[in-house]
């Protein structure tokens, strides 16, 4: 199946765009981020930051739809609950080249509430549903949704399993399920990522009981085993700040989860130096500065020797004057450096 847009046929197994995703992010999954994360894996679906459909109607619509060619299969995530204005949204994203459109019915933060979008839609099923089938109406690629496993103490299975049902009912067959309550009041955003408990089963059943939906499952996934574990129960796995702050958990991905074993595994020093190219095409086309681009790297070498000082010269303020290129040599230096320390100490 190609992701260009020009088919909604139903994936399955090892083909499906869904298999594995990095999650929408806000403040991090932004086009170069996106770019960087491309490097480490052809085949994974990348997700937008979440842009409100009111920003895309009556904003900078070029600018915040912006995105590298390389990125595909790339998503766009859109916040909102109003029909109309999903649907115009959207269009717009489809416009642009994206491969989906995706409607965030997972974030619990207040700015969201307050706009009555987000986690809180997860209480007006027949809302999302009417959402959904605007969007479905008017583009080609999929509508897809996602979303948690229950708001606030409301934790019964069926309360998920019925908005999956409604929410299904207005054309949308691909559900990301993040297996956490979102708590509405009295939890920040940081907290309902980490207090309320997972519930994988919930998804896992969502599942069994809905076999003609793909159904992915998000949430607290860091490990490669536990992917594995999960895909032989659903269709798809959703992994969010693990890929940021540990992305090379994501550089076999290719090969292991898709059987793509003809790709050459990247290494982090080619990875690096490529996004030092990218840092200068970045400003030569728009005059974005290094270091806005370099802080979605850091995770390069997690766990690694000289990781630490690598870290500390890419977030140096100090060297923001200096071009990406000289930084660059000054971060190597202590790689090849802490290397030799180590094989020496061995």
């Amino acid at each position: 199946m190609s992701f260009d847009g020009s088919t909604c046929a139903q994936p399955v197994g090892v083909h499906s765009p869904w298999r594995l995703s990095v999650a929408p992010m806000m403040g991090w999954t932004d086009r170069h981020c996106r770019y960087f994360h491309r490097l480490l894996t052809r085949h994974t679906l990348l997700y937008t930051e979440m842009v409100t459909s009111g920003a895309l109607i009556h904003g900078n619509t070029a600018q915040l739809l912006r995105f590298n060619p390389e990125e595909h299969p790339v998503a766009l995530q859109l916040g909102g609950s109003d029909p109309g204005d999903l649907a115009r949204a959207a269009c717009l994203g489809q416009e642009r080249g994206y491969g989906e459109v995706n409607l965030n019915c997972g974030c619990p933060s207040e700015r969201v509430l307050k706009g009555a979008f987000g986690a809180c839609l997860m209480g007006e099923a027949p809302l999302v549903r009417d959402c959904v089938k605007a969007m479905v109406d008017v583009v080609d690629v999929p509508v897809t949704v996602k979303h948690r496993i229950g708001i606030d103490k409301v934790e019964s299975y069926d309360f998920v399993r019925d908005f999956v049902g409604t929410v299904a009912e207005g054309g949308c067959s691909v559900f990301l399920v993040h297996a956490r309550n979102a708590w509405l009041k009295g939890l920040s955003p940081k907290e309902n990522r980490e207090i309320p408990p997972l519930r994988y089963e919930l998804a896992h059943r969502l599942k069994r009981d809905f076999p003609q939906l793909t159904i992915a499952v998000n949430g607290g996934i860091t490990r490669n085993d536990q992917i594995a574990e999960h895909l032989a129960l659903v269709d798809g796995v959703m992994i969010g700040r693990e890929a940021y702050h540990n992305p090379w958990l994501m550089a076999d991905w290719d090969a292991r989860f898709y059987g793509d074993a003809h790709r050459p595994a990247p290494t982090r020093d080619a990875v690096e130096l490529a996004m030092v190219d990218y840092m200068e095409r970045a400003h030569a086309e728009d005059g974005v500065n290094w270091y806005s681009i370099a802080c979605h790297m850091l995770g390069l070498r997690h766990g690694l020797h000289g990781a630490r000082k690598w870290r500390q010269v890419w977030s140096d303020h100090r060297l923001k004057p200096l071009p990406p290129r000289e930084v660059w040599a000054l971060a190597q230096a202590h790689v090849v450096a802490d290397g030799e320390a180590a094989a020496a100490a061995a």
